[in-house]
């Protein structure tokens, strides 16, 4: 039997803090893995992209994923699709898992955790947090921030000044007009978008400030410039990955000769301490993930025990 697990399945049996303890755990193990995975993108006869993610292994756990998205941006939901959760053992489609919400949860809060681990200490009453792109991703990332660290008032800019304004209201923070608007407040810029040009560039942002980038995770998709990636300490998930489809691929950049792929640390490479992070609070630090499916490996296999242990999800014979 194959368990199906619905959006709202998922915000039941998932939390911010155990999610962030398995996504912690996998970066630290992710590389022990024998088979690496792909991200496959392609375009598509309509307004929209077809991704695959697979496969998604982790140490210790007797299963792998396969996710499926269509990903549309003037649709609502933009992404659509299912994770297929299957067993090691014997090739069981143990589960069939709502894309969306395993992607926002997994890819917010990564960016939570890698945000956490770059951005400067701050006060004991937390840095501004701005947010550009006021989506499920970043909705999670906030979330997962505020259960990593203190965090000050928020500011939020979306080109849907009305999903600006519900953002606004569900964290307790205020609009603001314009992406520079927003770096000029905040310590800590979490973006979110589907841009295809810089949203900020160096002149934009102040030293010690840190930026999350999650827009950039197709071929031509940019929310940084150049420049500012340049001239910051950049942190990626992985460095195949951000240097085909990520923010590696960035032109200027991708030219630059003293920037090679493998030069730039991964978050795993600061969770094991292999690099050291930020080393001074002048420090400008960029989180630039594409997302991993591991990833979606992690929160899948945590929401199909529990969906278990307690009853939730109705199964499903495909053979029947």
């Amino acid at each position: 039997m194959t368990l199906l697990l619905t959006r709202n399945d998922l915000e039941t049996l998932l939390d911010p803090a155990d999610c962030l303890t398995a996504l912690r755990e996998a970066f630290r193990t992710a590389g022990a893995s024998p088979v690496p995975g792909q991200r496959v993108v392609t375009g598509l006869p309509f307004p929209g992209t077809a991704t695959a993610l697979l496969p998604g292994l982790l140490p210790g756990i007797e299963a792998y994923t396969v996710k499926v998205n269509a990903k549309f941006p003037g649709a609502r939901p933009a992404l659509r699709g299912v994770v297929c959760l299957f067993g090691g053992v014997d090739g069981a489609l143990l589960a069939l898992l709502d894309s969306a919400t395993v992607t926002a949860w997994r890819t917010g809060l990564a960016a939570a955790l890698g945000t956490h681990l770059l951005a400067a200490p701050g006060p004991s009453s937390g840095a501004t947090v701005g947010v550009i792109g006021a989506g499920a991703q970043a909705d999670l990332t906030v979330r997962g921030l505020r259960a990593l660290r203190p965090c000050g008032p928020l500011l939020v800019h979306d080109l849907d000044p009305e999903r600006a304004a519900a953002f606004a209201a569900r964290h307790d923070g205020r609009v603001a007009t314009s992406p520079q608007a927003v770096a000029a407040e905040a310590g800590i810029v979490l973006l979110a978008t589907w841009s295809r040009t810089p949203l900020l560039h160096l002149a934009d942002t102040r030293p010690g400030q840190h930026l999350t980038t999650l827009g950039a995770d197709e071929p031509g998709k940019r929310e940084l410039a150049a420049d500012l990636l340049a001239a910051a300490l950049l942190v990626v998930d992985d460095h195949e990955l951000a240097a085909a489809t990520g923010t590696l691929a960035t032109p200027d950049l991708a030219a630059t000769p003293d920037l090679p792929a493998t030069a730039v640390p991964t978050l795993t490479d600061l969770l094991t301490g292999v690099h050291p992070g930020r080393t001074g609070p002048d420090t400008r630090t960029v989180y630039a993930p594409v997302g991993l499916p591991w990833q979606d490996l992690a929160l899948s296999w945590l929401a199909h025990e529990r969906a278990r242990e307690r009853g939730v999800g109705r199964d499903f014979d495909f053979l029947g």
